[in-house]
C-alpha cells in the first residue's frame, strides 16, 4: 500500500511540474482566487436574492411581491404588419382545430404497438418520438412550419446531424473499407457494447477467399484483423446485410424504448448516447463519405429555411484521407480543408445560393485531462491562424454531471485566453451550462461560471430558471440561451415538452433561439428545426407565430457569423435591423422572406373575415 501511495504522489508531484513549466495556473495563484472569491460572492447574492426578502412569513403575507414578467414576444409582435398578424392569426387558428381534432384518443386503433406504452393517448407535447409520424403525416401546423425561414442554426453538434441510414449504405457502398473489433462479436452482448472501427485498409482479411472462420462474428477473430465490411454484412449472424444494418444503425440511434424509460435516469442514457458518437465517428471521418455527407446535410438545412450554422465537433476523432488507413493523429488541417471546401462548394448551387455559410466551434470533451487538453487548445489556436473565417469560438462538451465542472476547468481556461492573446487572435466562449436536473450542487453552478467567464450563449441553459440572480445577468449581458427542447426530453431532462423550462425563461424576457442539438442520434428522421419548431408551438399557446419569429431572428443576431470584439458583439445585437454589419442585412434578408412567408398562409388557408374579427376581439 506505502509502494502505492508513493506512485501516486510521483504522479501528483510530475503533474503540477508539468502545469507549471506549461505556465498553467494555478488555485493558489491571486488572480485565481479573486476569481473563485468574486464567484462565492456571487452565489451568496443569489441565494439572497431567492430566499432573503421573504424569510419572515409575516412579512411575506403582509407585503406584494413583484414580478418580474414580460409577455414573451412583445417587441417583436409589436413590429407586425397586418400581413404577419393575420398569418398569427390563421395559424393560432389551424393549432386549435388541430387540438381538437387530430391529437385525442380517437387515433388509438391506427397507432403503433410504441404507443400502447403511452396509453393510446395522443397530445400535441407527447413525448416526441411518439408524435413524429403523425406530427409530419397528418399535420397542417407542420406543413406550415417546414415552410418557416428559420434564420441560424446556433447548437449543433456536427457529427450527430449525418442520416445514419444514409451512412451506413454509404459504408457498405465505399471500395476498401473493413470492420476492426478488440474482440470477436460473438453474442449479443459483445454486438451491443464491444468497440468496434471502420477504417479503408488496401487488402483486408476475407475479401477473396471468403474464409469465414475467421468472421469477426465468431470466436475465431483475431484482435483487430480488418475484415471487409461487406463481407461482414453478408455473414451477419441475424438475416445477413438487412439485419447488419439493422445493428450498425441501431449503434448509432437512441430507440423509441430507450427514449421512453426515463426511470432508467441519466447517467444511463448519456452512456448510450455517448457510445453512439464513437460509431459514427468510424462511418462519417473517412473524407469521401464526410465531402459526399457535407452536401447532403446542407441541402436538408437549406431545405428547412436554415441560413446560417455554428457547429460543433468534439476533436477527439480521426479524420482519415482518402485511400488512407491513419489520419495524422492530433492534426485537423485536413478535416478544416475538407469542410471549407464543401461549404463554398454548396454555396455555388441553386440550393445553396442564399446559404450564407457555416463555422465551427471548437469543443474539447470536458472529462479530458489537463496533460491532453493543452495539445488539443493548442491545435485550435493553430487551426484559427490558419483559417480564421472557420473557428468561430470554443466550448466544452460531455455530460456535465460526470466531466470537470466549469469551476475546475478555470485555470486551464485562462491559459488558453493567455495563449489566444499571445497568438493574436480572438475565441470567443460558447459554454454549454445548466444542462442538468440539480438545483444548487457542482454541475448547476457551471451556469455561474459560463456567465463569469464571460459566455456569449449559454447552450442548453436548462436550470437557468431557477435562478433569478443568473437571469438577471444574462439579460443585463445580453447572453443568449440555445434551447433544445426535444434534445431535453429524449436524453431525460423533461418527460415531454409541456414540461420545459423554456416558457420560464420567455416569462422573464430572456433571449431564446431553438436548436436541434443531436438531430441523428435522437431520432429526428431529418435534419433541420421543424421539429422542435413544431413542439414548442403547439405546447405553448401563449408563444404563437410572433414567439416563433422572435426566436428566429435571435438566431441571427447571436449568429457567430464572423468575428468581432466584444464591444462589437454587444453593439450590434443592441442595434439589430438598424445596425450596418453582416448580421443586420441578414436580419433584413430574413424579415423579408418571413413576410413572403405569412403572405404564403394567409393565400393558402385563407381566414373568413369574420373568423379574423372574432379573434381580434377576444
Amino acid at each position: 500500500m506505502a509502494e502505492s501511495e508513493d506512485l501516486s504522489d510521483v504522479s501528483i508531484d510530475s503533474d503540477l511540474e508539468w502545469e507549471l513549466e506549461q505556465g498553467i495556473p494555478q488555485v493558489e495563484d491571486p488572480f485565481i482566487q479573486k476569481y473563485i472569491k468574486g464567484r462565492e460572492a456571487l452565489i451568496e447574492q443569489e441565494k439572497k436574492k431567492r430566499h432573503g426578502k421573504f424569510c419572515n412569513l409575516t412579512t411575506f403575507l403582509h407585503s406584494t411581491p413583484v414580478f418580474d414578467y414580460q409577455e414573451p414576444n412583445a417587441l417583436f409582435k409589436s413590429t407586425f404588419t397586418p400581413i404577419s398578424a393575420r398569418a398569427a392569426k390563421t395559424l393560432s387558428r389551424i393549432r386549435e382545430k388541430e387540438l381538437a381534432t387530430t391529437w385525442t384518443p380517437s387515433y388509438v386503433d391506427s397507432i403503433s404497438a410504441a404507443s400502447s406504452k403511452n396509453g393510446g393517448n395522443f397530445f400535441p407535447g407527447m413525448m416526441f418520438t411518439l408524435a413524429r409520424d403523425r406530427m409530419e403525416k397528418e399535420s397542417t401546423v407542420w406543413r406550415i412550419i417546414e415552410r418557416m425561414p428559420k434564420g441560424a442554426l446556433l447548437h449543433a453538434h456536427m457529427d450527430a446531424m449525418f442520416d445514419i441510414d444514409w451512412l451506413v449504405e454509404q459504408v457498405l457502398n465505399e471500395e476498401g473499407l473493413c470492420i476492426l473489433a478488440p474482440e470477436a462479436l460473438k453474442d449479443d452482448a459483445t454486438r451491443q457494447d464491444g468497440m468496434i472501427q471502420i477504417r479503408y485498409v488496401d487488402h483486408p482479411t476475407g475479401s477473396t477467399d471468403g474464409n469465414r472462420n475467421g468472421s469477426i462474428w465468431s470466436t475465431h477473430y483475431i484482435s483487430m484483423t480488418p475484415i471487409s465490411i461487406t463481407l461482414a454484412a453478408e455473414t451477419f449472424p441475424n438475416d445477413g446485410i438487412e439485419g447488419f444494418k439493422r445493428w450498425l444503425i441501431g449503434r448509432c440511434v437512441i430507440s423509441q424504448d430507450e427514449s421512453f424509460y426515463h426511470h432508467h435516469g441519466l447517467d444511463a442514457i448519456w452512456q448510450k448516447f455517448q457510445r453512439c458518437f464513437l460509431t459514427i465517428g468510424w462511418m462519417l471521418f473517412y473524407e469521401p463519405i464526410f465531402r459526399r455527407g457535407m452536401q447532403r446535410m446542407l441541402g436538408q438545412l437549406a431545405d428547412d429555411g436554415i441560413t446560417y450554422v455554428d457547429f460543433r465537433i468534439a476533436f477527439k476523432f480521426e479524420f482519415r484521407p482518402k485511400g488512407r488507413e491513419y489520419g495524422e493523429a492530433g492534426s485537423y488541417m485536413e478535416f478544416f480543408r475538407a469542410f471549407d471546401e464543401e461549404i463554398e462548394r454548396f454555396r455555388t448551387t441553386e440550393k445553396g445560393n442564399r446559404f450564407h455559410g457555416a463555422r465551427m466551434i471548437w469543443t474539447v470533451i470536458r472529462s479530458t485531462n489537463n496533460r491532453d487538453m493543452v495539445p488539443n487548445m493548442a491545435e485550435c489556436i493553430r487551426i484559427k491562424k490558419a483559417m480564421p473565417h472557420i473557428i468561430a469560438g470554443f466550448d466544452y462538451v460531455g455530460q456535465e454531471d460526470k466531466g470537470r465542472t466549469l469551476a475546475d476547468l478555470v485555470p486551464i481556461t485562462f491559459w488558453f485566453r493567455k495563449q489566444c492573446v499571445e497568438a493574436g487572435v480572438e475565441i470567443p466562449f460558447f459554454f454549454h451550462a445548466g444542462e442538468c436536473l440539480g438545483d444548487g450542487d457542482s454541475t448547476d453552478q457551471n451556469l455561474y461560471d459560463a456567465i463569469l467567464l464571460g459566455t456569449r450563449r449559454i447552450g442548453h441553459g436548462y436550470s437557468l430558471y431557477k435562478h433569478p440572480l443568473l437571469i438577471d445577468m444574462v439579460k443585463e449581458k445580453k447572453i443568449l440561451i440555445e434551447s433544445c427542447p426535444i434534445s431535453n426530453e429524449i436524453l431525460r431532462l423533461s418527460s415531454s415538452i409541456l414540461t420545459h423550462s423554456l416558457p420560464a425563461l420567455l416569462s422573464r424576457g430572456v433571449s431564446v433561439s431553438l436548436n436541434n442539438d443531436d438531430p441523428a442520434i435522437l431520432g429526428h428522421g431529418k435534419n433541420g428545426l421543424s421539429h422542435d419548431y413544431w413542439q414548442t408551438y403547439m405546447a405553448f399557446k401563449s408563444l404563437g407565430l410572433e414567439g416563433l419569429a422572435t426566436m428566429a431572428e435571435n438566431s441571427i443576431r447571436w449568429s457567430a457569423i464572423e468575428d468581432q470584439k466584444q464591444g462589437e458583439w454587444l453593439k450590434e445585437i443592441s442595434e439589430g435591423y438598424q445596425g450596418h454589419g453582416a448580421k443586420a442585412q441578414r436580419l433584413k434578408e430574413w424579415r423579408s422572406e418571413f413576410e413572403k412567408f405569412c403572405q404564403w398562409i394567409i393565400m393558402e388557408f385563407p381566414l373568413e373575415d369574420d373568423e379574423y374579427e372574432d379573434d381580434e376581439g377576444r
